[in-house]
This record gives C-alpha cells, sequence and structure tokens, in this order.
C-alpha cells in the first residue's frame, strides 16, 4: 500500500478526484492509493476511503478525450445489458493530469470454469444493432485515433476507417514499399471477401484481446478497456484469436448462441491486419515482416 502523503504534491491530481467523487452525492475522504500494474498506455490505481474503493486511470492532461471516448462506450456496452463492465464513475483534469474513475472490481483468473458465459454474453451484446456502422465519436485503439465517422457501407468503413487510417500512419512512420503496395491492392478488391455476406452493424467491444476481460467473485464476465464501434461482429471474434486465443468453451458457446458462417474462416486475418498494423504503428518494425505475411495470404484468396 502507497503513503497517502507521498502522492500529494502541488502537482498531483488526488484531491481534485477526491473532490469530484465526493460531489457524486457519495462522501468520500482519500485515504490509500495503490498503485497497480499491468497498463503500457496509463498509469492506473486502486483507491480508498471511508470504505468506498475506485479504479482510477492517469494520463496527461491532454488524454482527457481518450478518457471520455472511453467511458462512454463502457455505457454504451452497460446499456446492451449484456456484459457487466466496470461503471465509469467521473472524469476530468486540470493542468497536468487527466483521469477516469471506475467502479472497482474485485478480479478472478477463471477463465475455464466461466467461458461459456462470456461467449453467450458476447453473442448477446453483438444483437445490440444500429443503422449505421462506426459511432456517435472517435475513439482510441491503444493510443492510435481510432476513426468511427459513421457510414451504411461496412466494406467502405472498413477500407477508409480501419485499414486506411493504419496505413497512412504506417506511411507516415516511414513504412512504405510493399506494405504499401499490397495494401492498396487489398483495399481495392476488398468486396471480394464479403460475396454473398450481409454485415450487421453489431455493438463491438473493438480490442477485444485476453487481457481485457476477466471474470467477478461470483463468475460473471467483465469486459473493460473498450474501443467501441458498431461493425461486422467477426472483427471482434477475429481479435479474440490474435493473441493466443480464448478458451474452446468461449468459442462454443458463442457458436450455438449465434452461428458464424463459413467466411469467417478468411474475413478474421482481414480483420485481425488492422491489429497489426496498429501494433506496428505503436511499437515499431517488428510488426512489419507480420503485416507483410497477412497482406500476401490475403492477397493469394483473391487471385
Amino acid at each position: 500500500m502507497t503513503r497517502l502523503s507521498s502522492h500529494l504534491s502541488l502537482q498531483s491530481p488526488w484531491q481534485e478526484i477526491a473532490a469530484q467523487i465526493s460531489s457524486l452525492d457519495t462522501h468520500f475522504v482519500l485515504e490509500k492509493i495503490s498503485a497497480i500494474g499491468g497498463g503500457c498506455i496509463n498509469e492506473t490505481y486502486h483507491i480508498q476511503g471511508n470504505d468506498q474503493h475506485y479504479f482510477v486511470k492517469l494520463n496527461k492532461a491532454s488524454s482527457l478525450p481518450m478518457f471520455e471516448a472511453e467511458a462512454m462506450g463502457l455505457k454504451e456496452i452497460q446499456n446492451s445489458h449484456a456484459l457487466r463492465v466496470p461503471d465509469p464513475k467521473c472524469w476530468g483534469h486540470n493542468d497536468f493530469h487527466a483521469w477516469l474513475v471506475l467502479e472497482y472490481l474485485e478480479l478472478t483468473d477463471t477463465a475455464k470454469q466461466h467461458a461459456e458465459a462470456l461467449g453467450s454474453g458476447l453473442a448477446g451484446m453483438h444483437r445490440t444493432f444500429s443503422a449505421q456502422f462506426g459511432w456517435i465519436r472517435d475513439n482510441t485503439i491503444g493510443s492510435t485515433l481510432q476513426k468511427n465517422d459513421r457510414s451504411s457501407d461496412w466494406i467502405h468503413f472498413w477500407r477508409y476507417n480501419r485499414l486506411g487510417h493504419q496505413l497512412q500512419l504506417a506511411k507516415t512512420n516511414g513504412y512504405q514499399g510493399k506494405l504499401q503496395t499490397q495494401g492498396e491492392r487489398l483495399m481495392a478488391d476488398l468486396e471480394l471477401f464479403f460475396t454473398g455476406s450481409r454485415i450487421n452493424a453489431s455493438l463491438l467491444h473493438g480490442d477485444l484481446w485476453s487481457g481485457n476481460y476477466s471474470f467477478n467473485s461470483a463468475g460473471q464476465p467483465v469486459l473493460f478497456d473498450p474501443a467501441v464501434y458498431y461493425g461486422d461482429r467477426e472483427a471482434d471474434l477475429a481479435m479474440t484469436e490474435l493473441f493466443g486465443g480464448f478458451p474452446a468453451q468461449f468459442y462454443a458457446s458463442y457458436q450455438d448462441a449465434y452461428p458464424l458462417d463459413a467466411g469467417y474462416r478468411t474475413r478474421k486475418t482481414l480483420y485481425n491486419l488492422y491489429h497489426v498494423l496498429n501494433h506496428l504503428n505503436l511499437f515499431g518494425g517488428g510488426y512489419l515482416r507480420q503485416a507483410e505475411q497477412i497482406l500476401d495470404r490475403l492477397l493469394a484468396e483473391i487471385k
């Protein structure tokens, strides 16, 4: 446990955060601050006082729009009544920091025991539909801007707001040559991956890898760190397979509740290209070869 006095410098946001929490019709006196590891973008803390507990994310002051979008995304998932998320309490900033205060949840690693509930819950969330693809605002995927300009055409949306945006960032970051040439070819022929498919605008988590879900003490699945938008549900499922995969029970439960069509086996590679390109832009050239290999594989499908 961290000593409270060590955090109360002139630039510290803690007194302002405590005051903001108290303004929510709940008296809060900050007593303990515990740093929590695991994030590569934000500082995270568990704060306590008056037998109340909150989870706090901190970043630089300019990060307030990122936190606003995250809070709105959590509310969007919450309103689907399909899966549990930490309730966003408040957010704000001072001259030095921005913050997001969330409900604090005790989480456990019981994926195999309760993976069926996660699968069926996600299927229920994906049955929350919108008339258009995209969302009411842009947000972030990691720390990268995620463009959510609304469109009635999924292929147009994916071409310009997902692949095109990441390829342009890669070009700006100095990744040109084969990546750009192959990327342009792929974007020109995107329609070929969707022949005979009807795509609904489903509510998506948007960044659904194994680090962004857990279970509470009652065994209920909990989602967090969303990059919400409305799109093809296969994009969420694809990401679950990108970094090691989810338990087999999760996929069986999802399929029982909301079966996928055969074209998913190819389209999941298309959807995961977006995340590999984002990792290239965030973390550097170690992902370049993987992105090029995915492009080769996808272009081979449409020759």
